[in-house]
């Protein structure tokens, strides 16, 4: 028992250890920091976007009388053509951009992880059929994927997602897929197929806890995509429905009155830019930190 418990803290304290030398490196990259900085505002923004929104009514009541009125004291970013303020729709529409894009990645997350831990575990036909299903997802660009099935699935927020993690999954199951061919050959899985651990055990116990790190960086990287093929789908009018103040949607309502009331759009898409970019920031300064290639 006394040895057991030894061994215990010295996994303990070489995690911890680690872990400060992740965190190290990471805090070294300065727009990796900045990226990160950025993602917890606009999530507190998201997350307290009717405390702070100016004008929260403005979510979806129209005020015609104020329509296309320009920045000023009194709207910041100004009006769109139902007279709601552009300020406000962004602080609300950043708890479903972000919301959603999270989400998104996270569904996607889900259903790639466990196809790869199986293909890549159990091989034989189970990893033929998911890896050539993979493929034909792979062969389409995903934004034209995400196209058809939304088109397929009726225009809406929450197709759109659907669509988004039915585009994203085969990338995941093809990183965990390389991972645990790699990974079940090393000592560990041998020393817990020879102590007669099943199947289950092995793969969710011991395989999958060693390669969260590459997992972990993809999701941090997609995240910005998802993000903007949602508002590029959006933007073409088969994201969200209006009054919804999803970003790419009001960029999207607001190209009819360009160029004369360019606030419309350009707000929008200005948060759409700040947020992807700052995930992008944090995805590449974490894969640095945690030196994982994806």
């Amino acid at each position: 028992m006394p040895e057991k418990a030894m061994e215990v803290a010295t996994k303990r304290n070489y995690r911890a250890e680690e872990l400060g030398r992740n965190i190290y490196r990471f805090r070294k990259n300065k727009l990796a920091v900045l990226g990160l900085a950025w993602l917890l505002f606009t999530a507190v923004v998201a997350v307290f976007c009717y405390q702070i929104a100016p004008y929260p009514e403005d979510e979806a009541t129209p005020h015609f009388y104020e329509a296309l009125k320009p920045l000023s004291s009194q709207h910041l970013f100004g009006t769109d053509e139902a007279g709601r303020d552009i300020l406000s729709r962004i602080i609300i529409g950043a708890r479903i951009s972000l919301g959603i894009g999270s989400l998104t990645v996270v569904i996607s997350a889900m259903i790639g992880v466990p196809l790869g831990l199986i293909a890549g575990y159990r091989g034989g036909i189970l990893d033929a059929i998911i890896m050539r299903i993979a493929d034909t997802i792979f062969a389409i660009p995903p934004l034209v994927l995400a196209l058809c099935v939304t088109i397929v699935l009726t225009p809406s927020l929450q197709n759109t997602m659907i669509a988004i993690a039915i585009t994203w999954w085969p990338w995941y199951a093809r990183l965990v897929r390389g991972e645990v061919l790699s990974a079940k050959e090393d000592v560990y899985v041998e020393a817990a197929r020879s102590l007669g651990a099943r199947t289950g055990a092995i793969v969710f116990k011991e395989i999958l806890p060693n390669i969260l790190s590459p997992i972990i960086v993809k999701m941090s990287l997609d995240m910005g995509f998802s993000i903007l093929t949602l508002a590029a789908l959006g933007f073409l009018g088969l994201g969200a429905r209006p009054p919804i103040p999803e970003w790419g949607t009001m960029a999207g309502f607001g190209r009819a009155h360009l160029p004369m009331y360019w606030w419309l759009s350009a707000f929008p898409g200005i948060a759409i830019f700040m947020v992807v970019l700052a995930s992008n920031f944090f995805g590449d300064g974490l894969r640095d930190a945690l030196e994982v290639e994806v």
